[in-house]
């Protein structure tokens, strides 16, 4: 409901309850003192709809800046609450990300599987092709994509994933795709290291399921029910959330007017809405896709292999020199792809990075630093590794429990500080946690004065998959003004985002996929492009390492802590 709306349901409210209905006056009042009351009434109707914070009635649970109201259905949106009457900046550039994209995926309608894209038909051959490569040579590789008919796709959209490797060096590395639209593909790959080389072209997902996924992901939110629990003198009681809520029932909402954002719970009987204090998340198993999308999607496996009959290559050094990298620091761009792992370790395609692989170096460069780390539990790993690698750094014991509490490290001798929090909501997992510290990351980066010691990581798209994309793309919009307020503020603090990474491949093709995934991983690089922030690509990173799950392995998390450590160090 409106601030608009609530003033005059509650104006309404006072109209009802006042001598003033016609029913109710007596013959004896004079026409005078009907004009005189209906003028009074009409100025206090006037005082309260200027007023700004008429019945906004401000939460414990909610940070500065947000209000609490409870509504009804006849005066509650079916889509998040939009504050403003009028299309705001932040509207319109949501809506011109997402035009662009509903440009970029097309609806692709089939009648038939068969004349979907099929791994097994689709040809790819090397451009070009050599006996032997050099380090540092392109290989070209041209796809044309066809369907179970053996025909020339007409059109692009096909999900597919390139990755080079050499299993014997622990190296792999992804490559950059080209989509000409029309049915082939420019499929290009640095040889960044010298030996045998595998060359890998998976199909993830035709380019009509792609279509499928795209529009089922925004046709609504009820994937996944929002349970809240309320504190209700000594017990607790349990009530439905959301960020939208189709009911006729009394609602909480849980508003943040300056950022746009909003979620809703039922309201309890009896139960005052600053009475939220815990959440979990249940899955409804509920599907937007059609039969005839179900079927295409569930019935042919994912990671099909389309370059199955190619050898691998050999690639010679070719006494080529070296071009001498920069360090790397924050700010540089970075490319896709992103860098290559050799040995195991992570080598960025744009700058040298150092290897601080032991303890004291770590410690030294952690010195006299406080760093938050903002996001999902991908960047809870990070706490989780370091205080297993470097014993000096301490938990400290906030007096909660459970994975998603805030965890914070210490090492009081080197006055470090390492805190994690989770980003808010939406925030989804089974397991029940707390509301009572529970932010945006946008009113989390608003808290911190920052220095030049101060560094802040953020990451988030692993929990807002299973949710419209407009939903993501404020939420990063958001973030990125937060960052240019803390720049403004504080220009010598260091930001550092974490993309998300891919997670496993044989998921429910309903649920929150690696395509969606992809989708808010090109929108996170677009929106920072211009932010001198630094840059980790775990998406590169997941393909390069072969990492297809949620929470990536130590080796993978400890790249990406040293390449952190090289941005602030």
């Amino acid at each position: 409901m409106s601030m608009k709306e609530c003033s005059f349901t509650f104006v309404s409210f006072l109209l009802s309850r006042s001598p003033l209905k016609r029913h109710t006056m007596t013959s004896s009042m004079t026409t005078c003192q009907i004009l005189l009351l209906l003028m009074s009434v009409l100025a206090v109707f006037i005082i309260l709809m200027a007023s700004e914070n008429f019945l906004k009635f401000p939460s414990v649970l909610i940070p500065s800046g947000h209000c609490l109201d409870t509504c009804r259905k006849s005066s509650c949106p079916e889509t998040p609450l939009r504050t403003a009457t009028e299309p705001t900046e932040t509207d319109l550039k949501i809506k011109k990300i997402i035009e662009h994209l509903d440009h970029q995926i097309p609806h692709r309608p089939f009648s038939h599987v068969n004349t979907t894209t099929s791994a097994a038909h689709s040809v790819a051959r090397i451009i070009s092709p050599r006996t032997t490569y050099c380090k540092g040579d392109q290989l070209n590789i041209h796809l044309e994509a066809r369907d179970y008919l053996g025909r020339r796709k007409e059109y692009g959209g096909d999900f597919l994933r390139a990755r080079i490797s050499s299993p014997d060096l622990k190296a792999g590395a992804s490559g950059k795709l080209t989509d000409f639209n029309n049915g082939t593909y420019l499929v290009s790959f640095t040889l960044f290291w010298a030996g045998k080389v595998s060359v890998s072209l998976l199909l993830i997902y035709p380019s009509e399921g792609v279509s499928a996924l795209w529009r089922a992901r925004n046709r609504g939110y009820g994937k996944v029910t929002f349970m809240g629990q309320f504190v209700n003198g000594k017990s607790q009681v349990l009530s439905k959330c959301g960020l939208v809520l189709n009911t006729s029932a009394e609602l909480c909402q849980y508003l943040d007017h300056r950022d746009q954002e909003a979620f809703y719970c039922v309201k309890p009987t009896y139960v005052s809405c600053d009475a939220l204090t815990h959440m979990k998340t249940k899955n409804n198993g509920v599907s937007y896709l059609s039969k005839q999308e179900k079927n295409l999607l569930h019935k042919y496996d994912v990671d099909i292999e389309i370059m199955r009959d190619f050898e691998p290559i050999m690639v010679s050094h070719c006494n080529n020199v070296e071009t001498v990298k920069e360090k790397c620091q924050i700010g540089m761009k970075s490319p896709i792809p992103s860098g290559y792992s050799l040995q195991e370790k992570w080598n960025p395609a744009f700058c040298k990075l150092n290897q601080l692989s032991n303890v004291t170096e770590i410690n030294n460069c952690l010195k006299g630093k406080l760093i938050y780390l903002m996001g999902d539990s991908t960047l809870r790993q990070w706490i989780k590794y370091l205080s297993k690698f470097v014993k000096t750094l301490k938990y400290f014991d906030h007096h909660g429990s459970g994975p998603f509490e805030k965890h914070v490290l210490l090492d009081a001798q080197r006055h470090i500080y390492i805190q994690w929090k989770k980003h808010g909501l939406p925030f989804v997992t089974s397991q029940i946690y707390t509301l009572k510290d529970h932010e945006y990351i946008t009113r989390e980066i608003d808290r911190v004065a920052g220095d030049r010691s101060t560094v802040i990581v953020i990451t988030l798209g692993q929990h807002f998959r299973l949710f419209p994309i407009d939903i993501f793309v404020r939420r990063v919009i958001n973030i990125q003004r937060a960052i240019r307020r803390l720049f403004l503020r504080s220009p010598d603090t260091r930001v550092i985002l974490k993309s998300e990474n891919l997670r496993e491949m044989h998921m429910d093709p309903t649920q929150a996929v690696n395509f969606h995934g992809y989708i808010q991983y090109l929108i996170m690089r677009d929106i920072f492009q211009d932010l001198n922030v630094g840059f980790i690509d775990a998406w590169d990173m997941s393909i390069a390492y072969d990492s297809k799950i949620l929470h990536p392995p130590d080796n993978v998390i400890g790249n990406q802590i040293n390449m952190f450590l090289n941005y602030i160090c």
